[in-house]
């Protein structure tokens, strides 16, 4: 696969269609802010101007949206898929509800084009860095076929199961990092409201039975991480 339309050019998309573009990948791109597309210009993505245009003639093409909406927009509400060339594997890589990325999927196959729900797990920088991890939902076949570009931009990836089962055990991730982030909230508040340092009681249990991700990377009480 080596012609990507990508559609999203933001936080996270911009730096994954970076990469592909440096691993030689020919990468035309879209997206709805002026701004972005501007910045994606500056940095040598070629960027055109509508979805259609950056739909054709590719092998993949590649979404990363903010919402459900943003994704039934340029799926469901759109001529796209009618248009697209029936060789073309979309990989939508947006956090989304599992119903939404199943209609779809539903509606890809209806016209006989194959779809990878394939969200991302490791933020901005690990989109910037290319080791992404990427958990996906969909047909094995379709993800041998996608596999060399998950691995430029992630260093893991995951088959989760068929249709819309990346988008499930992404919410399972997410809803244990929220009770990670909590527990680790509340223990901190406890001990520094009991005298301990806050940068203290952290290390301590970060080399203990407590340690957690979010202690160690992203630390959500005041003033412990210093960057």
């Amino acid at each position: 696969m080596n012609k990507i339309g990508f559609i999203g050019l933001g936080n996270m998309g911009l730096p994954m269609a970076v990469n592909l573009k440096n691993q030689a990948l020919e990468v035309k791109a879209y997206d709805l802010s002026e701004e972005a597309k501007v910045k994606a210009i500056q940095i040598g993505i070629e960027v055109k101007n509508s979805i259609q245009e950056t739909s054709e003639g590719i092998d993949a093409l590649i979404t990363m949206l903010p919402n459900d909406s943003a994704v039934e927009e340029v799926y469901l509400n759109s001529s796209l898929l009618d248009d697209l060339a029936k060789t073309t594997l979309i990989i939508d890589s947006s956090t989304i509800s599992p119903e939404t990325s199943k209609r779809v999927a539903n509606r890809a196959s209806k016209v006989g084009i194959s779809m990878l729900d394939a969200p991302v797990s490791g933020g901005v920088k690990g989109a910037e860095d290319g080791t992404l991890s990427f958990i996906v939902g969909g047909k094995d076949e379709d993800l041998v076929k996608a596999s060399s570009l998950f691995d430029i931009m992630g260093s893991n990836t995951f088959h989760a199961g068929d249709s819309g089962s990346g988008q499930i055990a992404k919410l399972c991730n997410n809803m244990l990092l929220a009770i990670h982030m909590c527990g680790t909230a509340e223990t901190i508040a406890m001990g520094v409201k009991n005298g301990l340092d806050p940068e203290v009681l952290s290390e301590i249990m970060m080399k203990s039975s407590g340690g957690n991700w979010s202690l160690e990377k992203y630390n959500p009480f005041p003033g412990v991480m210093k960057d």
